[in-house]
């Protein structure tokens, strides 16, 4: 009898060691499902996925956005399980989404998703829905069937958009695309992907802000400035509501502009100013228009024709979308006249090797000083008492 009861309680330490052991490798805490069951379930998830196999995907849990996917043209897409939460039959997990669209991301996009989980009567768990995390941004296809065009130079995905619309964008984005690249040089990808959702809430939810920022935005691009080569291709993101206030010479400008952000992504970084990026943004997106200075800088025509001409180049602080909206026009407008000044003065591949040079510089303190110097063969002082020379010129 003793000895029966020794082995017993040493059967009851080594269950108790597997019930340890499973749960550090992820097995299934309390009853719930682990996080290795649950990556299993996602790679054929993935699988499914890009075979675009419906009834495979049913298998791993509800359709949910799977048919609003189909179109894309992915590359890939995978999901890694962060952490499991729950017991019992419910639980949520928490995931990072990686995919790539075909021919035009060189590294995978990632997203934050937020995973229900439900153990069915027959004990296979399945995933219930499939949503991004608290503090990310939607993807196109959660908010409806994405329609996919394609360009010479221009993929366009868009939700709530008849196939005509989608293809003036890319009529846009292909005559944008030659236009950079003649101005900024062929280091570039020299194509874009646009994304145009049905709403301006459309634009908030891919983009993970509140609408009100973007009601006057026609158009938005995203990334991150002084990326790697290795990234993901930057999104130009349209507000369609603003978008269809323009007249074709602004939606064209628009496009070219945030084309040329995609471009010279590179080479933009903390250490260039906001009147550089955007100025020189609009300085590509107005060359191939007839718009002179006053028709294409209105409010800071205005106020130079009042003798309020600008006593310096704006700051980071003047660019600010919560601000004076007047303010924010004369940024822009002087950003893109003080490159047109350069672009005279000393030629448009001057004006590119001076923005390379600035993204070059390890601060922003002195970039520009050391660039005009570099560059330009001029000082910052200099070159501000010549710009608001250019401007009682241009507008006065």
């Amino acid at each position: 009898m003793a000895g029966r009861g020794r082995a017993s309680r040493s059967g009851v330490v080594a269950l108790v060691l597997l019930l340890v052991s499973l749960v550090a490798c992820g097995g299934p805490p309390a009853g719930g499902i682990g996080k290795v069951e649950l990556q299993r379930i996602l790679d054929r998830r993935s699988t499914a996925v890009l075979d675009r196999d419906r009834a495979a995907f049913l298998r791993t849990g509800t359709l949910g956005w799977f048919e609003n996917v189909r179109g894309v043209p992915l590359q890939s897409w995978s999901y890694r399980v962060t952490a499991v939460h729950g017991s019992g039959d419910e639980a949520t997990a928490d995931a990072e989404l990686r995919y790539r669209i075909l021919g035009y991301d060189n590294a995978p996009v990632t997203s934050g998703r937020t995973l229900d989980l439900s153990r069915r009567a027959n004990g296979h768990w399945y995933v219930t829905s499939d949503k991004p995390a608290k503090k990310s941004a939607q993807q196109l296809w959660d908010q409806g069937a994405v329609t996919v065009v394609r360009g010479r130079h221009s993929l366009v995905l868009g939700t709530g958009q008849s196939s005509e619309a989608l293809h003036s964008y890319a009529d846009l984005a292909d005559h944008a695309v030659p236009t950079v690249t003649g101005a900024w040089g062929t280091d570039w990808t020299g194509h874009v992907v646009l994304l145009v959702p049905g709403s301006v809430e459309g634009i908030a939810g891919l983009l993970g802000s509140p609408a009100s920022q973007y009601r006057g935005i026609a158009a938005v691009t995203t990334g991150e400035v002084g990326g790697p080569p290795l990234a993901p291709a930057d999104r130009i993101v349209v507000n369609p509501d603003a978008y269809a206030l323009l007249g074709p010479v602004g939606k064209q400008v628009v496009i070219t502009h945030e084309t040329t952000h995609v471009a010279t992504r590179a080479h933009t970084n903390p250490a260039t100013p906001l009147w550089l990026s955007e100025g020189y943004a609009d300085w590509i997106g107005y060359l191939r228009t007839d718009r002179t200075p006053a028709e294409a800088a209105p409010e800071l025509a205005r106020a130079v024709g009042d003798g309020d001409v600008p006593s310096r180049l704006p700051t980071d602080k003047d660019f600010g979308f919560g601000g004076d909206a007047t303010t924010l026009a004369q940024a822009y407008e002087s950003g893109w006249l003080a490159c047109r000044l350069i672009a005279a003065r000393w030629g448009d591949e001057r004006l590119g090797k001076f923005y390379r040079a600035v993204g070059d510089h390890k601060s922003r303190t002195g970039s520009v000083e050391d660039a005009m110097k570099k560059v330009l063969g001029t000082s910052l002082d200099d070159f501000t008492v010549q710009w608001r020379d250019y401007l009682r010129t241009q507008l006065g």
